[in-house]
């Protein structure tokens, strides 16, 4: 960390000016994700939310067409690949997009065979499925490594 801000300040003295050196520097001490995909990140959580809390609040506005759908589209997606931490990118994110199909569908057909459609409904078991599988998400994380040798077993 000392290293980086060292180089950024001996670059602001090489002539580069000084807001560029201490963004530099401030990015360059980030360690996990970039900043931009940081920033993506939350603007869909916030809409995502924003579309849930509109749904349950039954307000009408026009972004709840956007973000009502968004939520329900990307909450089990983002559920199942959280799941799926040691996968190919590719395979995790087609297994998200069919369990987000899968789970919406289901609900659907669910509640129109009982007769009970109720967006607010909708929105709120598909809440609960996204809660439940980010604590299955964390027990799973915590129990440490669950991966087994391939030909363990075989004598």
């Amino acid at each position: 960390m000392g290293c980086r801000h060292a180089s950024a300040l001996t670059r602001m003295r090489s002539g580069w000016s000084h807001e560029y050196a201490i963004s530099y520097s401030i990015i360059s001490r980030e360690p996990g994700m970039p900043t931009g995909r940081k920033v993506l990140k939350w603007a869909i959580s916030l809409a995502c939310a924003t579309g849930a809390a509109s749904a349950l609040a039954d307000i009408e506005t026009p972004l709840r067409m956007i973000f009502t759908p968004l939520f329900l589209l990307s909450v089990p997606g983002v559920a199942a690949v959280g799941l799926l931490r040691d996968r190919d990118p590719l395979t995790a994110i087609s297994i998200g997009v069919a369990a987000s199909l899968l789970a919406n569908v289901l609900l659907a057909a669910a509640m129109l065979s009982f007769e009970s459609w109720s967006p607010r409904a909708g929105v709120a078991t598909i809440a609960v499925l996204g809660g439940f599988t980010y604590v299955l998400r964390l027990v799973h994380r915590g129990s440490g490594n669950l991966q087994t040798e391939q030909g363990a077993g075989s004598g």
